[in-house]
């Protein structure tokens, strides 16, 4: 059981609990559905508890929240949380991103309540609309600066780091799955990942990967006798499973070192593998499964992308200025 837990009433523990043990979604996933809803049920508090206005948001607790408190809520309600997320000086202001995923949270909420422990009949969330987001294709390097990248790994961990990176560009995981690997995932020249919602998906290991792997292999340090970091496939100087704070300073080092944008972030690497695949001939389902990607939607993204660089092509032809003679 998880900390957060002491703090979450029962009728937050039974929907969290159905996440983890029913849908087998990660603590990462469970942790933040907690977090959105706490930050919801404290809005909640704020407006129909006068007691709680010389309350810092913060430090508002929602342990007495029960049933019948979440049946009263309307839709009213959560349009008016999203508005408090947009501009509060207690909330600050969320991006629209944010609120959507704040909103999908209190919509898996009542769904669980209403459908699946049938606690309630009527839904607060059925004509709920999400957030407009603000579409913005991903910054990704290009194959020159992703060779840039990889020539400038150095430091006493540099065979490493090196792997790391050339995982990250060939493969497009996230840092999540990476830091998750173990040394036995590995098997020939294929890779087993586990990615969101404790999904497995395997991937070939291309040229690059095998060799830096292989050479990697040769030095990694024995890891701790420990059942979190014996297996690890990634291991610190202190011999225990890398984290992800620790990749993050890894991407950051090399990415500073290459005079690169500083802002690019392992997630950004899984961009540039993403459109590096799809500019090169690999199709748009394919990708998805190298991803890892439930939805095809949320691939597809790249194909914006992929339709830029090719306008950029047509325009780099050199007749594209040879126009016909007017007589």
């Amino acid at each position: 059981m998880a900390d957060y837990w002491l703090e979450a009433p029962p009728v937050l523990q039974e929907f969290l609990n159905y996440h983890e043990s029913i849908l087998s979604h990660s603590a990462k996933t469970v942790d933040e559905y907690f977090l959105d809803l706490r930050a919801f049920f404290r809005y909640l508090k704020l407006r129909r508890d006068k007691a709680c206005a010389d309350t810092p948001f913060q430090e508002i607790s929602i342990q007495d929240i029960d049933l019948d408190f979440v049946s009263q809520v309307q839709l009213s309600d959560i349009y008016g949380f999203l508005t408090f997320l947009s501009g509060s000086a207690q909330s600050g202001k969320a991006e629209s991103s944010t609120r959507a995923r704040k909103c999908a949270a209190i919509r898996s909420f009542y769904n669980y309540l209403c459908v699946h422990a049938r606690q309630m009949e009527s839904n607060p969330t059925q004509a709920l609309n999400n957030p407009k987001l603000r579409k913005t294709l991903p910054r990704y390097l290009t194959l020159t600066e992703s060779i840039q990248l990889l020539e400038a790994v150095s430091g006493p961990n540099e065979i490493r780091d090196y792997c790391i990176l050339t995982i990250f560009l060939n493969c497009g995981l996230r840092v999540g799955e990476l830091i998750g690997l173990n040394i036995q995932d590995i098997r020939e020249d294929t890779v087993r990942v586990l990615g969101k919602g404790n999904k497995e998906r395997q991937l070939y290991l291309n040229e690059a990967c095998l060799g830096a792997l292989q050479e990697y292999l040769s030095v990694r340090p024995e890891p701790k006798d420990d059942p979190r970091h014996r297996d690890a496939l990634f291991v610190s100087r202190n011999k225990t499973r890398l984290t992800t704070r620790s990749v993050e300073n890894i991407v950051q080092k090399a990415v500073t070192q290459a005079g690169l944008d500083p802002k690019y972030s392992p997630h950004k690497l899984r961009h540039t593998a993403a459109t590096l695949m799809l500019n090169n001939g690999v199709d748009i389902r394919t990708l998805q499964d190298v991803l890892g990607h439930e939805n095809l939607g949320t691939t597809q993204i790249y194909t914006h992308i992929s339709d830029a660089n090719m306008k950029m092509a047509v325009d780099a032809n050199p007749l594209a200025k040879v126009k016909k003679n007017e007589e």
